[in-house]
């Protein structure tokens, strides 16, 4: 199976161009109105781009503009999408919504029996069969809803965040069962949890006003990210810039040292990105000795509980959201509430630099 898309649509300032090779799971990434959903509908037929032009496995699924005017319909192009909520037909029983796929795609009575069967058992919810949705609980309606987008036995599968409705409880065994279900199988998941991407795919791309700005292997953007978006994601903080000699410094002047990614080659003056962990920040009270290109000023925003430490979140005053974190312990002790100033450090050693 291999994608090719481009396509644009100016009333949602959308304009992309991706591909997805055989057997690739590929995670989008971005905020809200960034076009992650524009881009599953575009694929799936539900929304209808002024211009570009798709295929899958050679199949033309769209080819718009200039006189053009070719359009595969929905159902036809081969491609399943897995919503947020899990959808089922109300009056038809769990086996009978799984089997509607393939009956409606042309498989007898019998086959298509024998389709649904096997997914919900690959999905681990065959003793689930004879009920009806509103018997479900919503980790076992997604887990159907995930045996009934597989048995339509498509070439290419779309999930649009399918753990956002699920308890927290649930959601790691449905991470197991799409792991699983998912391996060697083209598929696009649209999510906003680092945990997901890392479990469910092999590459990332990352959408930002209707642009695809960043992409490349998941563990790679993880560790690396090039937007603010993507080191929100990752749980790091980002600072970008240009490259003066042993560091980075952005447009506001805040300058920090760090340590050259290696491999990777940077000239004063190239764009570049300084990458850190909050695990590597410590706070001080007093402004901390040292290099002042690490240490900098913050103003506290908020507090959140993070297992047994403090992810302590703040304002440095010009644009930057900047994360430490602190044992319970040390945040009572350095009496941290929002609105305190204080003063983030980080040793350069921690700081990892590469070009943008």
């Amino acid at each position: 199976m291999s994608l090719h898309l481009q396509a644009q649509l100016a009333r949602r300032q959308f304009e992309a161009e991706l591909e997805v090779g055989d057997g690739e799971r590929v995670a989008v990434l971005g905020h809200n109105g960034a076009g992650k959903s524009t881009l599953l509908g575009v694929l799936a037929g539900t929304v209808r781009p002024d211009a570009g032009r798709a295929t899958l496995d050679g199949t033309v699924l769209f080819d718009l503009g200039s006189g053009r005017h070719r359009w595969l319909r929905p159902h036809a192009r081969g491609i399943s999408l897995l919503a947020q909520d899990a959808l089922l037909f109300p009056h038809l029983s769990v086996i009978e919504n799984v089997a509607f796929g393939p009956r409606v795609g042309g498989a007898s009575k019998r086959e298509a029996r024998q389709r649904a069967e096997r997914w919900l058992d690959e999905v681990g919810a065959s003793e689930l069969a004879g009920r009806r949705p509103s018997q479900l609980s919503g980790g076992q309606a997604q887990r159907v809803a995930i045996a009934r987008a597989l048995a339509s036995e498509p070439r290419l599968l779309l999930l649009d965040e399918p753990m956002a409705a699920l308890d927290i409880a649930v959601a790691p065994l449905l991470r197991r069962v799409l792991g699983r279900v998912l391996a060697d199988r083209s598929a696009m998941v649209v999510t906003h949890d680092a945990l997901d991407a890392l479990l469910l795919s092999e590459r990332i791309i990352v959408l930002e006003e209707g642009r695809i700005v960043e992409s490349g292997p998941t563990g790679e953007v993880l560790r690396h990210p090039r937007t603010r978006f993507t080191a929100r994601i990752a749980g790091l903080n980002l600072i970008r810039g240009t490259f003066v000699e042993g560091g980075v410094r952005d447009g506001t002047g805040l300058e920090i040292e760090g340590m050259r990614k290696e491999g990777e080659e940077l000239r004063v003056g190239d764009p570049a990105a300084a990458v850190f962990s909050p695990a590597g920040v410590s706070i001080y009270i007093e402004p901390h000795p040292g290099s002042p290109r690490n240490n900098v000023p913050v103003t506290v925003a908020e507090l959140e509980p993070l297992g047994d430490l403090v992810r302590v979140r703040s304002d440095d005053h010009h644009g930057h959201v900047l994360s430490a974190d602190v044992t319970v312990r040390s945040a009572a002790e350095l009496d941290l509430y929002p609105g305190r100033e204080v003063t983030y450090s980080v040793k350069a050693a921690a700081v990892v630099i590469y070009p943008l």
